[in-house]
């Protein structure tokens, strides 16, 4: 893989190689959305896995699994994948812990090269965790992330850095994200127009700040008018009591970004599934889970959808929505050695066709709270644009 990565225009190019196998694999790929119209010609298509966050502290690869190639080859298959990256990346500025020990996290640099093998091509990096080890863990992050060639928003040297636009070229074309976080980001984490950190979305439970968003919408304006396939995304830490509920106000500021020009919405943060609805012809992904989660609380700290998750590929004609398949992943709750095994714990794999209907009839409940019916087709499930 060839890429070229900046800041307001960082990019990752696909080989003609790479490009030409997901062509081929294209029809297959479609073959489920035959009956909703969504098989359109190939040569006009960007597709879109968006998955789960990847709170990754150990490399996988070193204790290889059934469920690491198919998932790799899944994601590879489409023109970008996106997540959040819920880990700091070690390196020379790392400074002291700015939280209790158990909840820090933090890796080595190698854990990229174990997501670029997975197929992910863009992270996020607004989060809670950006701030663990202090500014310099927020600038080890971003050198290593242009390192390892891989595309990145949502952190930046000032808060313009950070609010702006991001990019991957692509054969397909462009992909855009404007990455925010709101809630539990501590004192010092957030950028400002003299401080390193992460786009921050102040706020409370009732809602955000109003120069916060509109800095936010403006940067999707501009992403827009780039004709890039643009991804509003939001870390949300101002959960409701049930977790598993989307705020109104996150539903609101998602149909904002959206009438702003983004075209489609996702959101991590909530250790579980959330919702789902369209606006507009729009996806709003509320809450997509984890990808990889190896954290190191107790079992007992969770609960059973804490171990469900989601590839949601994405389907664009230019820069409209056409259709999404989503297939249910499943996460291990305890490692392959045991509960003191961290290295395993939490990895993904395909769900088994009994995990995926359990946790799709979790997420279409959800759904329907939001007004939005999703269609099951047996162990997946089709969103579709019309």
């Amino acid at each position: 893989m060839v890429a070229r990565v900046q800041h307001y225009s960082r990019r990752t190019t696909l080989t003609a190689h790479a490009r030409l196998r997901r062509r081929l694999l294209l029809g297959a790929a479609a073959l489920p959305f035959a009956g909703s119209g969504l098989a359109r010609a190939a040569s006009s298509t960007f597709s879109l896995a968006l998955i789960g966050q990847c709170l990754i502290r150990h490399d996988l690869r070193v204790r290889s699994w059934p469920g690491f190639a198919p998932l790799a080859r899944q994601l590879r298959e489409n023109d970008a994948c996106f997540s959040d990256l819920e880990v700091v990346i070690r390196g020379p500025r790392e400074g002291a812990a700015t939280r209790q020990l158990d909840t820090v996290h933090t890796a080595e640099p190698v854990v990229l090269d174990c997501l670029r093998d997975f197929g992910v091509t863009f992270l996020a990096t607004s989060n809670n965790h950006a701030f663990d080890v202090g500014t310099g863990g927020i600038l080890d992050t971003m050198d290593a992330l242009r390192a390892h060639r891989l595309a990145f928003a949502g952190s930046g040297l000032t808060v313009a850095d950070a609010a702006a636009p991001s990019f991957q070229q692509t054969a397909a074309g462009r992909l855009a994200v404007v990455a925010a976080a709101a809630g539990m980001i501590r004192e010092g984490g957030a950028a400002t127009r003299s401080r390193p950190g992460v786009h921050e979305l102040r706020g409370g439970r009732d809602g955000l700040d109003a120069s916060d968003v509109e800095r936010m919408l403006e940067s999707l304006r501009r992403a827009a008018l780039e004709g890039a396939v643009v991804i509003a995304y939001l870390h949300n830490h101002l959960w409701e009591t049930d977790m598993a509920r989307t705020p109104e106000w996150q539903r609101e500021f998602a149909r904002r970004c959206i009438d702003a020009g983004a075209n489609v919405f996702a959101a991590h943060g909530a250790p579980l599934l959330q919702g789902l609805e369209l606006y507009r012809g729009a996806p709003l992904f509320h809450g997509l889970g984890s990808f990889i989660f190896q954290t190191r609380k107790a079992e007992e700290a969770y609960g059973e959808p804490t171990w469900e998750s989601l590839v949601a590929e994405c389907r664009f004609e230019g820069r409209q929505f056409v259709g999404a398949q989503l297939t249910p992943v499943s996460l291990a709750p305890v490692g392959e050695g045991g509960p003191e095994d961290l290295v395993t714990r939490g990895r993904p794999s395909p769900a088994t066709a009994g995990q995926a209907r359990v946790a799709l009839a979790r997420v279409a409940g959800l759904s329907r709270r939001l007004g939005y019916r999703l269609h099951l087709d047996g162990d997946r499930a089709v969103l579709a644009a019309g």
